[in-house]
This record gives C-alpha cells, structure tokens and sequence, in this order.
C-alpha cells in the first residue's frame, strides 16, 4: 500500500482533498458551537406538590412513600430527597453500567403503583434531568409595575421565539398568574354563603361546553357555549345568586377578584431597578454564537420602541466565554503551528518541513469528519484537545520524513527514499501512535468531575489515526517530489538550515555519543543516579511538599452571593438586606471605573429577592472578563472587598460569595450525617462547625437544618364532636379558608392561570383573626373556631433531606485553597467526626462534596492507569516480538512523570486533576521515541551488529527524530502554556504535564533506554550463564 500510493500520486491528493473538503463542510454546517461539552445525567427525578402542606406533611405523605416504593430496583447508587414546604423532589442516581432510561421507566412503573398518596397531592413529575444549555439573558427593566413589566416581557418572549436562530425561551425572574377572588367571612355570613358553595357557582357558570353537532342538508354545525371566563372582569359577571327582591347578586359585589401574580413574594432588579427576565437557550445543533447575534440584534431594534421610562438590555451572554476560547486557543493554534514549522524547517529540509506540517489540517479536518458521530460540540474543551495534539499530530510524519531526507542525504533516488525511509519506520510509527491513542483512551471513561474531559479523546484519537493515513500513504507521494540539494543553488534558508543541521550533528557527535558511550560503560552507577532523581522527586509529592490542590479555583466573570435567612423572617426583611448587598455592589462599580473609558469593571449587577422561598435572595455581579480589563483588580480581589463591605448579617442562616469556573461540582468542605434522631444529628453538626471554625482556611460555614418555621398546630376540642364536627372537616374548611383551594385552571395564551378562593389578605395575617373564623356546622350554622379546636404554636423545619432514606444534616463550607491544604483538613474532620460518634448512637457521617469527587476521580485515575499500562504493554510487545523489551521502552514512563512535576515547579503551578490527566496522557506519548530508538537497535542487531556498537549508533541516528518530535510538541503547547487569560487558566496543568514531561522524558529517553537495553541483556547473559554452569555441573554429576 504505502509503495501503491507513493507511485501513485493522484490517488493520493484524492485522498487528501476528500478527508479536507469533508471536514470543512463537516464543521461548517453539522458541528454545533457550545461553552461546555454536553454529557448525559445519570439520574432520575420525581418530583410532587402538595400545597400548603408542611415540610414533616410533605415527608410523611410523598417523600417516604416514594423512597419506599423504589428502594428495590437494581442499579441505584443513591437516593437523595429533599421535603420542603408545598413540595418533594427526590433523586435517584443510577450505577455506572446501567441504563438511565431503563432506570426511569422501573421508577415510573414503581410510583405510578402508589395509590395512598395524600388529597391534593399532584404534579407527578418523572424524568431524566435535562442539561439547560442557556445562552443570554434579555432584561426587561424600569420603574414600572410588575404586572406591566411581566406583559412586555411576555411580548419580547414570544418575538425572539419566531426568529429563525431560536426556538427555547422562558420568563424568569417573576411569578405565574393567578387570578384571586377573595370573600370576606362577614360578606359570607351575609349571604350564607360558604367559599365552597361559592367555587361550585364558579365552576359551573364559567365554563365552555361542547353540546354536540347539528346535522343538517349543507353540513355538520358544531354546538358549543361559551361561558369560560379568562380576566377579572369577567369573573365579576358570574352570577352568585339572586336576593329576596330579585336582585342579581354578582361576584365582583361580594368579592375582590385580582387578576395579578400568586402571594408569594418576589422582587428582581437590574442595576438597582424593577426587572424581569427573559432567558435564551441553545438547543439541538443551533450555535451559541448564531443564536446570541440574533438575541443581540433584536435588542439593538428592540430599544428603540420601547417607551419612556423601560429599558432592555441583555446580560450573561455565555457566547462571550466561548468565543474567547475560539480567540485564544485558535491564536495558540497558529502560534504553535508556526514553531512546529520553524522547528522543522531549520533541522530538516524546508521542503520536507512543509509536507510533514500539511498532516496537521489534514488530520483535524478528519477528526472534525468525525465528531458528529460522537455528539462532540465545538467547545472549550475539544478546542484544548486540539491544542493538545498539535505538537503531538506530526510525530509520526518526523519520524517518518527524517527517515526519508536521510535516505534521500546517502544518495538515494526521491522515489526510493520515500518508499524505504517510510517502510522502514512503518512498524515504530504505527505502533508509537497506537499507543498515544491508547493514552488519552481512559480519558473517555472518567467518572466524578473527570467526565468534564471525556471530550478530549474523541477529538485526540481520531487526529491521530489521520495523521497515520496521511504519513503511510499521502506523504510519501508528496516526499517523492523533494529532489537531492545542489550546492549551487543553496538559498539563504538553506544556508541557515545546513548550519543548524551542521551544528545538530556536532552536538551529537562531541557530547551525546561521548556521555553516552560514559554512560553505558557505568551504566549501573548511572542508573542508579537517576531511580535516586526519581526518588526525590516522588518524595517531594508524597510529603507534601509540592502542593496538591485537586479541584483549582479559577476566577470566573461572573460573582454571585448567596442568601439564606431564617425561615419566618418577613420578606421586608429579606429584601431590605438584598437591597443593601446590591448597593455595596453599585459602590464597587463606581470604584472600579475607568475614567478613561468610562466603563466600569463591573457591568451589571441583578438581584432576586424571595421567590418559591421568601427567605432567600441572590445577588450576581457580571464583570468584564479579566483580559479586556482597564483596571489592574482580580474578581477574587473584588469579591472579597464585597464581603467586607457587607459584613457579617444578623441572624442569616447562610451568606456565601462564589466566583468560580467548574462549580458545578459539591462544596470543597461537606460532610453528610445521617441518623434518624433530629437532636442529635442538630448537637452533632454544631459541634462540627465549632471544629470548622478552628481552621483559618475554612470559612462560610453553613449547615442544612434551618432554625425550622413557626406552625400553629390544630387540636380539636371535646364540644366539637358533640355538634358533630371532626378533625378533618375543621382542617379542610381552615385550608380552604387561609390557603384557598384552586377552583380552576385557565389556559390564557401561553399562561396556564390559576384561580383560587380565599380570605382577604388582611384576615390571614394573625392568630386572632383566625381563631374568629368561623366554622360552619350546618345550614345557618356557625361556630368560632376557638370554641371548635384549640391553636398550639409550634416549629416546623424549613426544609428535610434525606440520603438513602435516612435524615441527613448537611454541613458545608468554602475553602481557601491558597493558603491551605483542603486535603489535611478533610482527613482530620474524618478523623474528629470518628471520634465523636461513640456519643451519638445510630448516627453516621460521609465526606462528600469536592472529597467524594476527588475519591470518584481518583478511582478512575488508578484503574486507567492500569489499563493504561496494560494496553501499552500489548501494544509493543506485538511489535517487538518480546515479553521483556517493551518494560525497556515503558522505563521511561515514571521519567516523564518527574518532568512533569518539575515543569509545574518551573511554571510555580500546583498539582491538579487535571496535571495528573495529563500524566496519564504523557504515558503514552513518551514511549514512542523509547519505541523509535529501540526498533533501530532491533534492527541492526538483525544485521550482524554487536550490541554495544548497534546501542551506540541508535543514539547518534535517533537522536534527531527524538529530538524534534520532543521539541513540536512542546512548541504546539507553548503559547497555551503562557496564556493569562481565564479562560485557559484550569486547563494550563495538563497542558504543563504533556509539555515538560515530554522534554525531560527525551533528556532521559536517550540514555535511559540504551542502558535499559545494555541491562535487560546483562541479565539475559547472566541467566544464560547461570543455566550453563547449572547443565554442566549436573553433567558433571552424572
């Protein structure tokens, strides 16, 4: 094949025209642009309402029924719940091997069987979690009231949802319709009326009714009434009844009907002023890029119309992230193309240089060919995977070119060296790229926050697996034109590329062959000397002296702050302090402007206040992204100032600051106890955040047991069965009367309204007014509610979780990573926590968080290590025909680990996972120039040659190919290795640990692997000797 393609140069262009032409159509038209790699949830989610209902309620009714009817099926790795006021959500996460979807339909069959689920429970919800991939925000903001803001907002939505680059957006940031009738308990007794004889009249004159088809001579004629009402003044029309006097009696005289949002209180602002929020998502193959220009060019028209007073803008834009990736990794793309270039073409001839260098677009257009069929999106992270490869791409068209131009310098024809010089490295090279696949292979299988780089082989591999077409069968039709050099018409790079040539083969001559050939008569000294490097090196990671940080914090552009009050603050409260956070953060934007420019560091500040909890508030600050700032100031720098400015709050139960890519995972301190007794699992988790707050590092300590919300417990009274009245029918007409009961749904547009019969406010609001409510015991009959059941005060908790159908306390922290040792601190809490449980019988605890991450990724670093080995091991032994020779070529492995180590001392960077994941990657890479080097000593060994010379000449003849494919793929990493911008800052570790492994593991590779061969055969010889001397004592014997 390789000789078939060589002569035939045409089929070959052929080749490499379609697999170019196929790639850019490929990525132009079928590769969609994302921020993060989309990978699938392995999980399950049920999820329930029951309104008005208390956490324990909500515990008792759904979340253990749930967990109980489930707790069987095979294939669950843990069930997490979580009971909250009105609602319980429960996660099932499934075991690797198993398939969620299967796992979904075993739930649904399981909770669709339970059949005592409490009355008014609905909402069953059951699915596979889905990733929101959204792309901007669309602000609709002023001083304007909310029902006005939500109107234009609804406008905008249903605009931007008919523009051909979108087709998901929602409304965030406000509350649903609800249309409130509310009946003081005086007007009801006035017209002894009750609120559920009232919903009967609704129900049944508010209603559309289909009455069949008229069958007549032209046709059928379809006969319906129309009789929904769909606002408040309709509802007003509705007849109740007809007094004495024949008057009409109408709802909106006995009622107060608004047609407004639901009770729960909710305030969005936008820098500082009254919002609401349209959010846009990517979804299926639509770019991020396309579908935030369109959002941005409908808002450029939009802003326009708007009237006095509102404004429109958008925010968040995740397409700015990604298309500064595109910007930085593409600029360190070229950069580090064009050292791979001028590497080549100053050791080899520039000619050779350019068809070795045309692999590189050959091979990424096919590995773009390929990536739809592994659903992999143009993202951050096949982007790094692309810089990864490109020093790594040409390696084997080096070697296989350097063969080439060195048959080409003996003399021979263009058409012959092309032929021969690829032939005779065709196995090495083969093989050196089989096992650099095999290398970033377990990549694929990582689980825990690992599986974020799953991406990365499925761009790798296939790059590589071109690049082996392309130097098999493309460059030696291409090496074939490259003509022997004339002295005459040496050119001036030619001059300069014979002088660095000249000098290389000095180098090799008067210093590496001569400390080789030292080397290998000491060989057992220099050995020595270098397993005594390794040790050191190895010592300094075990005892902590080179700082291992496994999840780094790089800073995002993006600040968010997080509230929790207790639960029954006053949402007055909650705001105010909202409010209070919000204005340091215009502070900090005032601060923080550039005179010059007049921009401010800090963009846009949002906050929310209250919402499904009326306790809570979270307040974002967008900034300018790091490298396009004005002002010398770090987010960590201006998010510290923050918390300094808001200070400690009163009585909050939780108040974080988060500015971070990858949060995606658990907090950095989390430990879980679990146990059934409340109390203890309360003394426990206070004892632990005493403990926490020991650690200077430690801070942000939060727990998840809120101090629990007050409840008025019902008793009923002896007298109350007496007029025979019972517990459930007192509760039903209470919750009818404080919570309402929902008397329909209503389908108004794109809303689906609720409309609910109620009190007044203001008749819900104290103990007093509802132990006056009146209860009905018959047909004019009323009794107080005090004379009926008695109203006990008592403490419900906010919220209640659960893990693997226990009651768990979560305690949580953030961790200051910089100035401390995440890792010590978690084994100590392990070990205090261990120590205490003597005290709390039945009580359990487990460290999650970023430590049940970091054990996850561990596990399936270790086992694709071994793999990794393994695989390795196969991959040369095939070729070398040996059981012995490839540990020869692994040798090198640990070598290349110690540079790595080195380079993250040089480059003053901590260990990271993803150091080591480039560590598991180097594996692979560094034992293709062992590989090379021991191929050639095979080879001249079957010629005739002694050992000693056929060691000595492998050195000085691979020096050059293992030089330059060390060398291109340093050079391709380069420009990302001293990129300061955030968006390559969390992936720059792997990138060291490629890069410098690789340098240092050549410095090695060439003595090494000589000496490791020298070796390998003194202890052949030995044991042959051995067994000589053992036949010819036992002959002897005989």
């Amino acid at each position: 094949m390789i000789a078939w393609f060589a002569k035939n140069d045409v089929a070959a262009n052929i080749l490499l025209v379609v697999i170019l032409l196929s790639g850019i159509y490929v990525a132009s038209n079928h590769i969609p642009v994302d921020l993060f790699p989309e990978f699938e949830q392995r999980s399950v989610s049920v999820s329930m309402t029951l309104p008005g209902a208390s956490p324990e309620e909500v515990e008792e009714g759904i979340t253990i029924r749930i967990e109980e009817a489930i707790q069987d099926l095979e294939g669950i790795r843990e069930i997490n719940s979580s009971s909250s006021e009105g609602g319980a959500s429960v996660t099932i996460e499934v075991e690797e091997g198993y398939d969620v979807r299967e796992m979904l339909d075993d739930v649904k069959i399981k909770v669709d069987a339970i059949n005592n689920f409490p009355i008014g429970a609905e909402n069953l919800l059951i699915q596979v979690p889905q990733w929101r991939r959204d792309a901007i925000g669309v602000v609709v903001y002023g001083e304007y009231d909310a029902v006005t803001l939500r109107r234009f907002a609804d406008n905008i939505r249903d605009e931007l949802a008919v523009l051909p680059d979108i087709s998901q957006v929602e409304i965030s940031g406000t509350l649903p319709f609800e249309i409130s009738i509310e009946i003081p308990e005086k007007t009801l007794r006035k017209y002894d009326l009750t609120l559920e004889q009232v919903a009967m009249v609704i129900r049944e004159n508010a209603t559309d009714v289909s009455a069949g088809n008229l069958k007549t001579e032209g046709g059928d004629i379809f006969i319906r009434s129309r009789g929904q009402a769909y606002n408040a003044s309709e509802y007003a029309d509705i007849p109740v009844l007809t007094a004495q006097d024949g008057t009409m009696i109408k709802l909106g005289d006995i009622a107060n009907i608004s047609d407004a949002f639901e009770e729960t209180p909710l305030k969005t602002r936008f820098n500082g002023m009254p919002a609401v929020e349209v959010e846009v998502f990517r979804s299926g193959d639509e770019s991020i890029i396309e579908v935030t220009q369109a959002v941005k060019d409908y808002v450029a028209y939009k802003q326009t119309q708007m009237p006095q007073g509102l404004s429109l803008d958008f925010w968040r834009d995740r397409s700015e992230p990604i298309k500064a990736r595109l910007a930085t990794l593409s600029t360190s793309a070229w950069q580090g193309a064009l050292l791979v270039i001028t590497l080549l073409a100053l050791f080899l001839r520039p000619s050779v240089a350019f068809w070795v260098c045309l692999g590189i677009p050959m091979s990424f257009m096919g590995a773009f060919l390929l990536m739809p069929v592994f659903d992999v999106t143009l993202n951050l992270m096949s982007l790094f995977a692309f810089i990864l490869v490109l020093g790594i791409v040409v390696d084997d068209a080096i070697v296989t070119g350097e063969n080439v131009y060195a048959h080409l310098e003996r003399g021979e024809s263009p058409l012959d060296a092309a032929i021969k010089g690829t032939q005779e490295v065709a196995v090495p090279v083969t093989f050196g790229i089989l096992t650099t696949a095999a290398a970033f292979l377990p990549l694929a299988f990582q689980t825990g926050r690992g599986s974020w780089y799953s991406a990365i082989p499925f761009v790798i591999i296939p790059v590589l697996l071109f690049s082996l077409i392309e130097s098999k069968f493309i460059l030696p039709a291409h090496l074939k034109h490259v003509k022997a050099r004339a002295d005459k018409k040496d050119s001036r790079l030619s001059k300069i590329q014979r002088k660095v040539a000249k000098s290389l083969e000095t180098l090799i001559e008067r210093v590496y062959q001569p400390a080789l050939a030292v080397a290998m008569r000491w060989r057992y000294a220099t050995w020595m000397l270098m397993l005594a490097m390794l040790i050191v090196i190895l010592g300094s990671i075990a005892s902590g002296q080179t700082k291992f940080i496994f999840f780094p914090r790089v800073q995002s552009e993006v600040a968010t702050a997080t509230l929790v009050m207790p639960a029954g603050t006053a949402f007055e409260s909650t705001d105010k302090i909202v409010k209070s956070m919000t204005e340091h953060a215009q502070m900090l934007k005032a601060k923080y402007l550039d005179e010059e420019t007049g921009e401010s560091v800090i963009r846009n500040i949002y906050s929310v206040s209250g919402g499904r909890n009326s306790t809570t508030g979270r307040v974002q600050i967008d900034l300018v992204p790091p490298e396009k700032r004005t002002i010398d100031v770090a987010t960590r720098d201006i998010v510290n100032e923050w918390r300094a400015r808001v200070g400690q709050i009163a009585g909050a139960e939780q108040l974080n600051y988060r500015a971070e890519i990858g949060g995606w995972g658990g907090a950095p301190v989390d430990v879980e106890l679990k146990g059934r007794d409340t109390q203890a699992l309360n003394d426990l988790g206070e004892k632990l955040k005493t403990k926490m707050a020991e650690y200077a590092a430690v801070f942000d300590i939060e727990d998840s047991l809120s101090d629990g919300k007050e409840e008025l417990q019902l008793t009923l009274k002896p007298e109350a069965r007496l007029l025979g009245l019972d517990l459930n029918t007192v509760a039903r007409q209470v919750r009818q009367a404080v919570f309402g009961f929902e008397i329909q749904r209503i389908q108004r547009g794109r809303e689906d309204v609720r409309v609910m019969v109620r009190y007044p406010l203001e008749a819900r609001q104290s103990i007093e007014t509802l132990e006056q409510m009146m209860i009905r015991i018959g047909p004019n009959q009323e009794v107080p509610l005090w004379q009926v059941a008695s109203v006990t005060p008592g403490f419900s908790p906010n919220s209640i979780l659960r893990v693997d159908r226990q009651r768990t306390l979560s305690v949580t922290a953030d961790f200051d990573k910089q100035n401390g040792d995440l890792t010590i601190v978690q084994s100590e809490l392990s070990d205090w926590l261990s120590s205490q449980l003597a005290q709390y019988p039945g009580v359990t605890f487990e460290m999650a968080g970023e430590a049940r991450d970091q054990e996850e990724s561990s596990q399936g670093l270790v086992v694709g290590g071994i793999a990794l080995a393994i695989l390795i091991y196969i991959l040369l032994a095939i070729p070398f025909k040996s059981y012995t020779q490839p540990i020869v070529v692994m040798s090198v492995i640990p070598f290349g680990l110690v540079g790595a180590v080195l380079g993250h001392w040089i480059m003053g960077m901590d260990l990271t996972l993803l150091s080591f994941m480039g560590m598991l990657a180097l594996s692979g890479v560094v034992v293709n120039d062992s590989l090379v080097l021991v191929d050639y000593i095979n080879q001249k060994r079957k010629q005739g040659e002694d050992l000693g010379v056929a060691v000595y000449e492998a050195g000085g003849r691979r020096f050059r190919p293992v030089l330059l494919t060390s060398l291109t793929t340093f050079a391709g990493l380069m420009p990302l290795l001293f990129e300061k911008s955030t968006q390559a800052q969390f992936l720059i570790p792997m990138a060291v640990s490629l890069g410098f492994g690789i340098l240092f593991a050549t410095l090695i590779t060439l003595f090494i692997v000589p000496l490791n061969y020298l070796i390998l055969e003194d202890i052949k010889q030995y044991f042959r000797q051995y067994t000589a001397d053992m036949r010819s004592a036992l002959k002897r014997r005989v």
